[in-house]
């Protein structure tokens, strides 16, 4: 099945053989060795398609080839991120075969992407095209992940939380800037630890009232784990109680938009003195204080609904309250606030 080339004019043509088929084509190369390269890939095309086996994608095909099969099978921001990945960031990748990848492509592509966005992103960047390979390798496309790029290590900032002394307050706010439903919808996603999308889905029938308790019925992960009801969001959901229907909607009794809280949300951190705070780290404010009130890290993994008990860790924030307390302690067993009273007493 080797191709043969041959000139017509300036442009090199292939011929080959495969499957009992004669095939002859243009390779578009005026260059022998860019001709060869194309040549070689028609043959291999042409072996595997005699074989009955799928022919080589290039990364956008494969890219649209993922979103197809995955389009019902997981969350609305994972395939609204590889939607983006496949229509802005596949770089000089974008019409290459998979099986030709190498490092220094992958990596001269994450130079690319470094241009103009940050490091973080580009992590984010090297985990979807990771997921693609290893995708194509579950599918026999590919023998193996023909490259290694490492990702880059990154300064990690403290996430914002909403401060337990200034939640009152930055409620008040919310309810001023959004809507009874966007109202309600923000408080879900503080008090039941919900995303944002499992907020647009909540049904009243999900909510257990003898039991306090809220089963989501459509979740990222398809769990199905009961959440403690808080007394205080019992309190509030008790007057628009409803036998079914939506939770929260609009006006016309439809699910409220994709990203419906970010506006208020920001507008409340503005009127309070807030920075940071998005509709997922309510869930991670969520998480947090339930650590800091003693619950053990794997019953906040089952009712966050994370298959991994390190994805649950890395949604907590440092509990610097305890830190501090902890610090007294150690002070007074050594003596030094004994010696801090003198101090400030003038007996020094």
């Amino acid at each position: 099945m080797t191709p043969r080339l041959f000139l017509v004019g300036r442009m090199w043509h292939y011929r080959l053989s495969a499957g009992g088929r004669r095939q002859q084509r243009s390779t578009g190369e005026t260059v022998r060795r860019r001709a060869e390269a194309v040549a070689a890939q028609a043959a291999e095309d042409a072996r595997r398609a005699a074989s009955g086996l799928e022919p080589i994608p290039t990364l956008r095909e494969l890219v649209r080839q993922w979103i197809a099969a995955h389009e019902f099978v997981v969350s609305a921001s994972h395939l609204k991120g590889m939607r983006e990945f496949g229509r802005l960031h596949l770089y000089e990748l974008a019409e290459l075969k998979i099986d030709v990848f190498s490092t220094s492509l992958v990596e001269a592509a994450r130079a690319q992407h470094l241009r103009g966005h940050a490091p973080a992103t580009a992590n984010h960047w090297l985990r979807l095209l990771r997921l693609l390979f290893r995708w194509a390798v579950r599918r026999r496309l590919i023998a193996e992940v023909s490259w290694t790029v490492k990702p880059i290590k990154t300064q990690k900032r403290p996430r914002a939380i909403l401060p337990a002394a200034r939640a009152l307050d930055w409620l008040a706010a919310v309810d001023q800037e959004g809507g009874p439903a966007v109202s309600c919808g923000i408080r879900l996603m503080l008090g039941l630890g919900l995303r944002e999308s499992e907020v647009r889905t909540a049904r009243w029938e999900w909510i257990d009232w003898e039991r306090r308790t809220y089963t989501p019925g459509r979740t990222k992960g398809r769990e199905a784990v009961p959440v403690p009801l808080p007394d205080w969001l019992a309190t509030y959901l008790e007057p628009r109680r409803s036998a079914a229907g939506l939770i929260v909607a609009n006006r016309r009794g439809a699910p409220l938009y994709a990203g419906f809280a970010s506006r208020v949300i920001k507008a409340a951190n503005s009127a309070v003195g807030i920075e940071g705070l998005t509709p997922h780290r309510l869930r991670g404010t969520f998480a947090t204080m339930l650590s800091e009130a003693g619950v053990p890290v794997q019953t906040i993994q089952q009712v966050m609904r994370h298959k991994s008990v390190l994805t649950t860790i890395g949604y907590l924030e440092v509990d610097l309250g305890r830190a501090v307390a902890g610090q007294q302690r150690i002070a007074n067993r050594l003596g030094f606030e004994q010696q801090s009273t003198e101090v400030r007493n003038g007996e020094a």
